[in-house]
């Protein structure tokens, strides 16, 4: 089970690495191909207890696969 559930649209978002993303070749082998960028962004989460938080996500995407291994970095409240 996710820890976690995004239920607001993302915000404030980021390209954080592009060129030096240290799991290129795993994200590569796992999902395929493309060009990977880890990104950064805001959004209110629901936890696994039922608690709404607003926190920092940071997650891998590339175009045509979409966004992979969201995590929670903090909460901002």
């Amino acid at each position: 089970m996710k820890s976690f559930e995004v239920i607001s649209e993302i915000k404030n978002i980021e390209v954080i690495a592009v060129r030096k993303i240290q799991d290129i070749k795993r994200l590569r082998k796992q999902y395929g191909p493309g060009r990977w960028r880890k990104l950064k962004g805001t959004a209110m989460i629901r936890l696994a207890n039922g608690r709404l938080r607003h926190a920092e996500l940071h997650w891998y995407e590339a175009h045509g696969i979409g966004k992979k291994e969201m995590k929670r970095k903090c909460y901002l409240d």
